[in-house]
């Protein structure tokens, strides 16, 4: 079972203070939608408001169609994992599983018919008599995804829940959480600050700015087709470069080119400078040259290349691939 979102004109203020500025977006049954903005954005409050953890200001949050604003949280059938895992320590990981079904009178059978499927999915069935300190970070968020599913809600909500995970963790699950939307075809809204995870896992993603949508696209249509300079330097890594487009008589105010689409050369170019530093990261190089025009610039190469810090470097941008923006940093199409 899962359920369409549909946000309608919905902002938040805190006293005089306006956090979401009149969000109007869409979530299809069984989409995947990643919420993606750096800190302050909005992104966690905007979840937190359609869970019912925070007060809709003005708007509406429909669920299936239904106007949603008014319902108690444990009514809304929606079920948020957190950051913090939240598992209660003194309970073991069946228990943690089974408390929300306990809480609304299913019966045994029900409970531990639910806790069997929720395990089985998540390899977890070795260790439901354990309890939350006798398991890893990646086994407890684990445990809060196992409870979240077993309530076979509408909508499920991810509050950055791989952020106090250590870099391997993140990706192994990150991998389940991708697997987990397939065989439950259910509807997710995921928020990070990371916009791997966002490429890697979205169906949708929403860019946000000062509490307001930058852009909504799938990860490759943002990536290929940004609106604007911000939306163009934050999907993407590493980061895009912008230039001065006048410099290079090139048309629109900036020019942004993406590091694996400018070319380096030791004896000539169009734009002429000094390496700065060299990251050899096995199967990719990062060069950054400082210029004087354009600042400093990053240049990805695949695979492993010898660059001399502070030698003479000639850059040269691959025109097709660039990105045109006006003086508002929108882009030219």
């Amino acid at each position: 079972m899962s359920g369409s979102l549909e946000l309608r004109g919905v902002a938040k203020a805190f006293g005089k203070t306006e956090v979401i500025k009149g969000v109007d977006l869409s979530v299809d049954e069984g989409e995947f939608c990643v919420f993606v903005g750096p800190s302050g954005c909005g992104k966690s409050t905007l979840l937190r408001m359609i869970a019912g953890l925070e007060d809709v200001t003005t708007g509406d949050v429909m669920l299936d169609g239904v106007r949603i604003n008014d319902v108690a949280p444990a009514k809304r059938e929606i079920a948020m994992v957190f950051q913090t895992y939240a598992l209660y320590p003194h309970l073991t990981v069946r228990d943690n599983m089974g408390l929300a079904l306990k809480q609304a009178g299913e019966s045994r059978a029900r409970i531990d018919q639910s806790i069997a499927v929720a395990s089985n999915m998540l390899a977890l069935g070795d260790y439901l008599e354990r309890r939350p300190a006798e398991l890893s970070g990646g086994q407890r968020q684990r445990v809060a995804i196992g409870r979240a599913i077993v309530r076979t809600p509408k909508l499920f909500l991810f509050d950055e829940p791989l952020s106090n995970l250590d870099a391997a963790l993140r990706v192994a699950t990150r991998i389940e959480i991708a697997r987990l939307h397939r065989e439950l075809g259910a509807t997710m809204v995921y928020v990070t600050h990371d916009q791997i995870e966002a490429m890697t896992l979205a169906d949708k993603i929403v860019v946000l700015r000062g509490g307001r949508i930058e852009q909504v696209g799938a990860p490759m249509e943002l990536y290929n087709n940004p609106a604007n300079t911000f939306v163009a330097g934050f999907i993407g890594s590493p980061q895009m470069n912008f230039l001065r487009a006048g410099a290079l008589g090139a048309r629109g105010e900036t020019m942004g080119i993406r590091p694996e689409h400018l070319a380096i050369s030791a004896t000539a170019g169009e734009i002429g400078g000094r390496i700065s530093h060299v990251e050899k990261l096995g199967g990719e190089t990062l060069v950054y040259v400082r210029t004087e025009v354009h600042g400093l610039l990053t240049v990805r190469l695949f695979g492993e290349h010898d660059f001399t810090v502070d030698a003479v470097a000639f850059l040269t941008p691959d025109q097709a691939r660039a990105f045109h923006f006006d003086t508002a940093g929108q882009r030219l199409r």
